[in-house]
């Protein structure tokens, strides 16, 4: 019985994008901005090559995974060129798969963090499917599981167990607080660590507190997990060893908490709520302009203060206004310096804010919905659109943040529950008719 780890070199092609979308905006992306593989660009304006060889091909990744930390880093390895094999319940799967059906019947996070994995079906309550994922676990590289605290070590697939049979496995077990310390047992979820963490203490308006609107807190771990991964990795061609990995929501989250943590050494006032806008930098955020749109704007040092008074508001003379003669002072007045700027942009629209604010060399940016990031020039321009099939069709999808000029990033199907359960049992040398 052996598990045969094929790297997947063969190109993958993006083809053009059929007539499968209901909306407008998403018609625009299916017949404008999905391209080829030969047709998109490296950065460096030459097409990206499709057939050189992925960073991590050859490498196998196992997940006994759920929601988003988890499948948010194994989607990243498996952008890199790894296999990854996610287990799941069967007739269940990853509650994800349930969380809506906003695309095309499917769940809208389920779709975004699974392609390019292979889906294997184990009852990991079952004495015969465990033997199927020990058989996997034996010769695979990676082990990552976000599975309930404890929950893992009950069944067996501590590091310590399984490096017996298999001593380089990298084993990354995620979870809420880590496996040590008074909230090592603490059920959590992304909302939960968020508060945990502080950061619904700075985020929100004056009067009330509000969420990220994103998983931050999942994303956070499932992002050191898949760092943490990769070093694991690089350390292996060294020590031929493998090691465990113990990655922690609240830890990932405090790294990206530490401005606002520092803000507050030594017991000093935390950043202010302040809606949209920055606590602690001012001018920075929306406007509203005559039109009835936003324009977000950011000034960050006194150069750009003069330039932004002179040239866009058309009032030298505020440069020199005491209440705003530092950023800290423009902070603390921030009300009647938003009431000066109000005023100014109340007569034009957001096009022309714009406008100004580009002529003066000003950071500015569009207040954009998700309608009209469907439709986004700059990700038109780049070829960032590509295709993905499933188990309802092909979908539009985003190709992986950094264009690289040795490997183009994979982009395989998001699979149906269980697709390959047989193919994988078949191969680990299962009779399917007995597991």
């Amino acid at each position: 019985m052996s598990l045969r780890l094929l790297p997947r070199t063969a190109a993958i092609s993006l083809r053009r994008c059929p007539r499968i979308f209901q909306s407008p905006w998403s018609t625009t992306v299916a017949h404008a901005y999905c391209r080829p593989i030969s047709q998109q660009s490296s950065g460096t304006g030459q097409p990206l090559a499709a057939t050189k060889l992925r960073p991590l091909d050859g490498i196998t990744v196992v997940s006994l995974e759920h929601a988003v930390a988890a499948p948010f880093c194994t989607r990243q390895l498996a952008d890199l060129g790894a296999r990854v094999i996610k287990v799941e319940r069967p007739g269940v799967g990853d509650f994800a798969r349930a969380y809506d059906s906003r695309v095309n019947g499917l769940a809208s996070h389920f779709v975004w963090l699974n392609r390019s994995k292979e889906s294997l079906a184990l009852d990991l309550k079952n004495a015969e499917h465990m033997k199927v994922l020990m058989a996997l676990l034996d010769k695979a590289d990676v082990l990552v599981q976000n599975l309930a605290p404890g929950a893992s070590a009950r069944l067996g697939l501590s590091y310590e167990a399984l490096k017996v049979k298999n001593p380089g496995l990298v084993v990354c077990d995620i979870s809420g607080f880590g496996d040590s310390g008074p909230y090592r047992d603490k059920k959590s979820y992304d909302l939960l660590v968020q508060s945990e963490a502080g950061l619904l203490s700075v985020t929100g308006s004056e009067n009330e507190v509000a969420k990220v609107g994103i998983s931050i807190a999942d994303i956070s771990a499932g992002m050191y997990a898949y760092t943490n991964i990769l070093a694991a990795l690089m350390q292996r061609q060294k020590t031929g060893s493998g090691c465990r990995l113990d990655i922690s929501m609240l830890e990932s989250m405090m790294e990206w908490m530490s401005f606002p943590l520092y803000y507050s050494y030594e017991g000093a006032p935390p950043p202010q709520r302040a809606g949209a806008s920055h606590a602690t930098i001012y001018p920075y955020g929306p406007f509203p302009t005559g039109g009835g749109e936003a324009v977000t704007l950011g000034v960050q040092n006194e150069r750009e203060w003069h330039n932004f008074c002179e040239s866009v508001l058309e009032k030298p003379d505020l440069s020199k206004d005491a209440r705003f003669a530092s950023n800290s002072l423009r902070v603390q007045n921030r009300e009647e310096l938003k009431q000066i700027i109000d005023d100014t942009f109340q007569p034009f629209s957001a096009a022309e804010v714009r406008a100004k604010l580009d002529k003066a060399s000003i950071a500015n940016a569009t207040v954009n919905t998700m309608r009209d990031v469907w439709n986004h020039p700059q990700l038109r321009a780049r070829g960032r659109w590509a295709q993905v099939d499933t188990p309802k069709g092909r979908i539009p999808a985003l190709t992986p943040p950094g264009v690289a000029t040795v490997a183009q990033a994979r982009m395989d199907a998001v699979p149906a529950l269980g697709e390959h359960t047989a193919s994988i049992l078949e191969e680990l040398g299962f009779n399917t008719g007995t597991v």
